[in-house]
């Protein structure tokens, strides 16, 4: 007997129409909706998550109105659907439109992100559609208008797409409270629950009363390292975990990930030597497909790729493209328009197409350099083959010979099944503040209600009652420090309710909602009209009429800056600046920086399994030679004697966040038994001390307490400028608190006026008001996230019951000298290259390869090993 529904006899026609088939997945998905269930959806790219969730959403609503589904109009805003990138919202929207047509429902599904027009704004104000695609941003955005609780007055449910995207960052922290405004509104209209001409026809509407009765959420999310907790934090403390359900595609996605091995591998491999030397072999492989997405790391990265396609192979100029996230929005959309319509061979781009954007043309994609997760890996990887069955085909390209031994690691890492965590930001008062103010924006809101509701978030949910009064005192009164400056008094307190009243305000804060940080960029644009996108101050800053710079994929002669635009002309010069962009460089992942030591100890014991351990033979070879190969059990540490110095390289293969923290400690260790100076250099996989004397380092390691975890934090406020890490966190926080004003459109404030404001405030703050909330997430922040100080502790732990191995030799090794070149690839005022420099250095070291060194050299003397416990 067939128990279904009338809505699930409509969707079931539809995929009969469409010659599909349900996975197994997609039916529990539709069997928890229906029966009222929230929850989280893990699924992988291209298997169809969107459809799992928004076909049942259709169903549920058929199932309410059987009789009049097909011609009832304007029935307000039903379902959300908040995503991380804007670009995503277009491909969704496409897709739930053609389903909507196909089935017979008379909707309109609409968008609104910071890329909708004014005019499509007041649209949707005047009419709301079943369903709107936005962003996290824009969601905020909505509560800061008036009479806000109209426009949610009928949602059904809130879909949060790639939730593993914005957990663990302060995005994902807006999602949460707005989450928690939207669940206690109070005039929700919920489906499976109302009263209507469906109720006697619909199966399973008793089963979850509870459930029925309040507005479900969904997150749909890739697979990650603590997916349980991730459902947690979507849905907050007030769900009752009976109504919670985790529905698992358990598909296992069809990957083929192979590793481009360069001709000739170099003993001596050193940061960005490889990379665009592989073009050849990679053209050859985007020559073989039909669509390839180039991948890189960085934006200036993709723009040195797609500058050198465009040297080497200039067929490729009308149908390659870029796509990163500084590029104006129209050559965005067109560069994805064009891929859909399968007029590219091949676009150059960053993690802006990271995300579930449905590329079927695309069939091969190609990283370059370490992507440093695994997760980001899979992702990108899932951008080929994008349809469910379909093998997605992804080539790892070494920038550099070690980084080879991290593609070995990637395949382990996926075979394994190896994710890394994303763990939620708690306590993010800066965020906290600007949210406050949202709601005193729009309708005002009354402090007992509004602390009962905050802290029913998992990241409020320590908030203490003192912590609250601190905020309120904040935003009304300007804390214990602001109180005589008018500008800080924002919200007024009438009868109980904390409003603005001041239209100012209200319009300065609504410009500066949002929690994305970066530097000040300026747009680029022609002289003669139409924009490029977008670059960092600092860059621009640094040019002079006549200059010659690249983006977007063209060669520009700068003009001259008005009013925050940079204009430019074409230029035909073949050479010229890159711009760079701030944060480019990732740090290893924890999860794969483990597998990368197994991967290492695999190669001590002699094993050669993997393509790329084969082709690194050479260099490990020599390695083992002139020093030694760490096996798990053991911690290598080299001291060599240059012109520069006295050389110290540690090798705890952690990522170059945790080196740069475990550098500093430990030097400073060093300096407490004898006085010294040190320059520091640092990579993923290790870190340098270069020290003018001589470092007695046998006596140090005879020490128990050098790689201690005992006054840890004495030690890391003495060894590193902590005051000044956490100043470079306060300005971000003093954005996003509201403490600052970036400026109207236009009419941006300039970057070093925001930064002395922001610094003055932290001093202010650090004098006056010590215990501040915001100047204490400052520190906090600066230890958890420029530190890593878990992963350090738990590295120095680690470290402490290996055996040290010490070895004293005469000339940088293979493990070495990458290290050294991150020091030379700093900012120097030089007129060398760097590839002239690191010759030169190679040339001084003697770094032929050969097995004997060409020159006499002193003997080495044999290493020392300190067992654990020493």
């Amino acid at each position: 007997m067939d128990m279904s529904t009338p809505g699930q006899k409509v969707i079931q026609q539809w995929y009969k129409q469409k010659n599909w088939k349900q996975f197994p997945f997609q039916k529990e998905m539709e069997a928890v909706y229906l029966d009222g269930y929230s929850g989280l959806l893990n699924a992988p790219t291209g298997s169809g998550k969107t459809y799992a969730l928004f076909l049942p959403f259709l169903a549920g609503y058929i199932n309410q109105y059987p009789q009049t589904w097909q011609t009832r109009k304007d029935n307000g805003l039903l379902m959300m659907w908040i995503t991380p990138l804007r670009a995503l919202t277009n491909d969704i929207r496409k897709a739930m439109q053609e389903a909507c047509d196909e089935i017979g429902l008379p909707w309109k599904i609409a968008t609104r992100t910071g890329d909708t027009s004014a005019a499509e704004k007041q649209a949707l104000k005047k009419k709301l559609p079943e369903v709107l695609l936005t962003t996290p941003e824009s969601l905020h955005l909505m509560l800061a208008q008036k009479e806000y609780p109209k426009i949610f007055k009928s949602l059904q449910v809130v879909v949060v797409d790639e939730w593993h995207e914005l957990l663990g960052t302060k995005r994902g922290v807006q999602v949460e409270l707005g989450l928690s405004r939207l669940k206690n509104l109070g005039s929700l209209q919920l489906a499976g629950g109302i009263e209507n001409e469906a109720s006697k026809n619909v199966n399973n509407t008793s089963q979850l009363p509870t459930a029925n009765r309040q507005l479900k959420i969904w997150g749909i999310s890739a697979t990650i390292g603590n997916l349980e907790q991730a459902a947690e934090v979507l849905l907050g403390n007030s769900f009752p975990k009976e109504n919670i359900r985790m529905v698992r595609a358990n598909i296992e996605k069809k990957l083929d990930i192979r590793s481009v091995i360069p001709e000739n591998i170099e003993n001596y491999s050193w940061t960005g030597h490889i990379g665009v030397k592989l073009l050849p072999q990679v053209m050859d492989i985007v020559a073989k497909s039909k669509t390839t997405l180039i991948f890189c790391n960085t934006r200036s990265q993709s723009e040195i790729w797609y500058h050198a396609i465009l040297d080497n192979y200039p067929e490729y100029a009308g149908v390659m493209a870029m796509h990163h996230g500084s590029l104006d929005n129209e050559l965005r959309n067109w560069v994805e328009q064009a891929l859909h319509a399968e007029a590219l061979k091949l676009v150059v781009c960053t993690s802006s197409l990271d995300l579930g954007v449905d590329f079927r043309p695309v069939d091969t994609v190609v990283q370059v350099g370490s992507p440093k997760g695994v997760a980001r890996f899979m992702q990108r990887a899932g951008r080929s083959g994008h349809h469910p069955g379909a093998v997605s085909r992804a080539y790892f390209v070494p920038t550099h010979s070690l980084e080879l031994l991290e593609g070995a690691a990637l395949k382990e890492a996926i075979k394994r099944g190896v994710f890394e965590s994303r763990d939620p930001m708690l306590l993010t008062m800066d965020v906290l503040v600007q949210y406050m103010v949202t709601l005193a924006v729009s309708d005002g809101f009354r402090a007992d209600e509004l602390f009962e509701e905050v802290k029913t978030t998992y990241a409020f949910a320590d908030l203490s009652q003192n912590e609250y009064g601190q905020l309120l005192d904040f935003i009304t009164r300007g804390g214990k420090t602001l109180a005589q400056y008018d500008e800080f008094l924002k919200v007024e307190v009438e009868n109980g309710l904390y409003k603005v009243n001041s239209r100012r305000v209200a319009m300065r804060h609504r410009l500066s909602i949002g929690t994305i940080t970066s530097e000040m960029t300026i747009r680029v644009s022609w002289l003669s009209g139409g924009s490029l996108g977008t670059i960092e101050e600092g860059f621009i800053a640094k040019l002079k009429p006549g200059n010659t710079f690249w983006f977007a994929g063209r060669s520009l002669e700068f003009v001259r800056v008005k009013e925050m635009t940079a204009y430019v002309k074409k230029s035909n010069a073949k050479k010229g600046l890159i711009p760079s962009w701030a944060g480019g460089r990732m740090p290893l992942s924890s999860q794969l920086s483990a597998v990368f030591r197994d991967k290492l100890d695999e190669v001590s014991h002699g094993v050669e399994k993997d393509v790329e351990v084969k082709a690194l033979k050479p260099l490990f070879e020599l390695q083992n030679k002139i020093s030694h190969l760490p096996q798990s059990n053991e911690f290598l540490i080299e001291s060599f004697k240059s012109r520069e110095g006295h050389h110290l390289i540690f090798y705890p293969f952690e990522g170059r966040l945790v080196h740069e923290g475990m550098a500093s400690i430990l030097a400073y260790r060093i300096t407490k038994v004898k006085p010294a100076s040190f320059s520091i250099a640092m990579n993923d996989y290790g870190f340098e001390l270069l020290a003018d004397e001589d470092i007695a380092i046998e006596e140090i390691l005879e020490d128990a307490d050098f790689f201690s975890l005992d006054n840890l934090m004495d030690d890391i406020h003495s060894s590193l400028n902590a005051n000044e890490m956490a100043r470079r966190k306060f300005r971000d926080i003093a954005h996003i608190g509201g403490l600052v004003f970036t400026g109207y459109p236009g009419q941006q404030i300039k970057n070093k006026h925001l930064q002395a404001s922001t610094s003055l405030l932290f001093e202010v703050f650090t004098e006056y008001e010590p215990d501040n909330l915001l100047v204490r997430q400052a520190y906090n922040e600066a230890l958890s996230f420029q530190l890593e100080e878990f992963r350090l502790r738990a590295a120095l732990q680690r470290i402490a019951g290996q055996n040290i191995i010490l070895k004293h030799i005469d000339r940088p090794t293979p493990f070495a000298f990458p290290i050294m070149v991150d020091n030379l690839s700093r900012d120097k005022l030089t007129t060398e290259t760097l590839e002239e420099r690191v010759a030169k250095m190679a040339r001084r070291y003697d770094l032929s390869g050969d097995d004997e060194p060409q020159a006499k050299r002193p003997s080495r003397r044999q290493g020392i090993v300190r067992k654990k416990g020493f």
